[in-house]
C-alpha cells in the first residue's frame, strides 16, 4: 500500500502564520513542543550549537545503508524548521540571539533551572524588552521545589510519576515505556500552554509570561484518578487493568490482536461471541469490579478460544459481531495497512532527491491544517539568512566564525 506524497512548500500558511518561536531546546520535549507550532505555521527557529547541534541530530538508527547511522529522530520532529548554528559562548553571537528573540513571540528553552539567568536572558530582562514575549521554560521537575536543580530525564520523570508502578510486571518488576514517553507528553502539554498565553497577549491585550513547563505534571495528568483514589479511600490493592476483559492476546499463527470490553454491554458482547453468554450470570463475572477481581480466569477463557485461530479469522470473527478488537502492528505493518495509507497518517514527504516518511502533521483542522513546509535543515543551513535579516552584514557573520552548513 502505496502512501500519500507530499511536497514541501515553504510559501504555505497556517493559522500561526506569523508567530515567530526561537527555540533553545535540545532533544525530544522542546522538539515535539516547536514542531506541533511549526506544523501550524510558526516561524521555528532552532538554535543549536555550532559544532554539534540539537542532541537528537545524534539519535541515530544504525544500518548497512547508513553507516554513519540515519537520523530518524531529527527527520521526523526538526521538519518545518530554520536552522541557525551559534556558539553561544561567544559574546557577539549571545547579542545577536538577544536580537533575535527581541523580534520573537515566543522563547522555548530547556536547560538546567537557572541557566537561561546566568547566560544574560532572565525573564524580567527579556519581558523588558519584549513585553509579550511567551517564554517557555521546559525542565524535569520545574522551575521550583526542593527537585529542580535535579538532572530529569523523561526516564527518571516516568519511574516518579507512578507510570512504572503502574505497568509493572506480573513480577512486580516496574515497567518504563520504551519510547520517550514523557517528553511527547510534555511537548503537547506546552504546545498547548503557548496556544492559550499567546491567546491571552494577542486577543486580550495581555502580557506575555512565562509557562514553567516540568516533565513531571504532564505526565501525573494523564495518570488517571490512582493519587486521587488514594488521598480518599486509603491504601488498597494495586489494579494493573482498569477493565475486564482487557488486553492483548496471541493467536494461532503467532501474530496478535488486542481486545477491550470496556463498558458492560462490550463485555457481554464479547462472552457472547465467544459462545459464553451465560458467563455474564456468574458471579465471578457480572461487572467489572468482579472480573477484575478474577481477571487471570477471564484471560484464561480468552486465550484458549483467540489462541485456536489465526489473527484474521479472529478480527473477522470479533468484527462481525461489534467487538472492540484490532492488530497488533509494529513499523512494517503499518506502512502496509490501508486504513494508515487511506487516512494519511504517514506520508512520504519529498523535496529534491532527499525523501522522508514521517508522521503527517495532527490534529486535523477542517479550515487550516498542519502542512509540511520543508524537510529537517542541515545544521546551520539558515544562519547567514536569519542573521542578515537581523541586519548582520557579510562580515559580521563572518566573525562569529560559524562552520559551513551541514548534516
Amino acid at each position: 500500500m502505496s502512501l500519500p506524497v507530499v511536497h514541501p512548500d515553504p510559501s504555505r500558511t497556517g493559522p500561526l502564520s506569523g508567530v515567530r518561536v526561537v527555540d533553545l531546546s535540545r532533544l525530544v520535549a522542546g522538539n515535539m513542543l516547536t514542531l506541533q507550532l511549526a506544523d501550524f505555521g510558526a516561524e521555528v527557529i532552532k538554535v543549536e550549537p555550532a559544532g554539534a547541534g540539537d542532541t537528537l541530530r545524534a539519535w541515530r538508527e544504525r544500518h548497512p545503508d547508513h553507516p554513519g547511522g540515519f537520523d530518524g529522530w531529527w527527520q521526523a520532529y526538526g521538519r518545518n524548521k530554520r536552522s541557525l548554528a551559534l556558539d553561544l559562548r561567544d559574546p557577539e553571537a549571545g547579542r545577536w540571539l538577544r536580537r533575535l528573540v527581541s523580534t520573537a513571540q515566543v522563547l522555548v528553552e530547556s536547560f538546567r533551572p537557572g541557566t537561561l539567568e546566568a547566560m544574560g536572558l532572565a525573564p524580567e530582562a527579556l519581558h523588558a524588552e519584549n513585553p509579550g514575549l511567551v517564554i517557555v521554560r521546559i525542565s524535569g521537575w520545574g522551575q521550583t521545589g526542593p527537585y529542580r536543580e535535579l538532572p530529569g530525564f523523561g526516564s527518571l520523570v516516568e519511574g516518579f510519576s507512578g507510570f512504572a508502578h503502574r505497568h509493572a510486571r506480573p513480577d512486580g518488576t516496574p515497567e518504563l515505556p520504551n519510547m520517550a514517553l514523557a517528553d511527547m507528553v510534555t511537548g503537547l502539554s506546552g504546545a498547548f500552554a503557548v496556544a492559550a498565553a499567546l491567546r491571552e497577549v494577542e486577543v486580550r491585550g495581555g502580557r506575555g509570561q512565562v509557562v514553567d513547563l516540568s516533565l513531571l505534571e504532564p505526565m501525573a495528568s494523564i495518570m488517571g484518578p490512582d493519587v486521587t483514589n488514594r488521598a480518599a479511600l486509603g491504601d488498597a490493592p494495586r489494579i494493573a487493568k482498569i477493565a475486564s476483559p482487557r488486553g492483548v492476546y496471541r493467536c494461532a499463527d503467532g501474530l496478535w490482536v488486542s481486545l477491550s470490553g470496556s463498558t458492560e454491554a462490550m463485555a457481554r458482547r464479547i462472552f457472547a461471541a465467544i459462545g459464553q453468554a451465560a458467563l455474564i450470570e456468574d458471579p465471578r463475572f457480572a461487572d467489572n469490579a468482579a472480573r477484575l477481581a478474577h481477571d487471570a480466569e477471564v484471560d484464561a477463557i480468552l486465550d484458549r478460544f483467540i489462541g485456536s485461530m489465526t489473527q484474521e479469522a479472529c478480527l473477522a470473527l470479533f468484527r462481525a459481531e461489534g467487538v472492540t478488537v484490532g492488530p497488533i502492528l509494529g513499523p512494517a505493518e503499518l506502512l502496509a495497512d490501508p486504513h494508515i495509507a487511506g487516512r494519511g497518517v504517514y506520508v512520504r514527504a519529498k523535496e529534491g532527491e532527499r525523501e522522508v516518511v514521517m508522521h503527517a502533521p495532527t490534529p486535523r483542522l477542517s479550515g487550516t491544517p498542519g502542512t509540511v513546509r520543508r524537510l529537517a535543515p542541515r545544521l546551520g543551513e539558515d544562519t547567514t539568512a536569519i542573521l542578515g535579516e537581523l541586519g548582520a552584514g557579510p562580515e559580521e557573520v563572518a566573525a562569529l566564525s560559524v562552520p559551513p552548513a551541514r548534516r
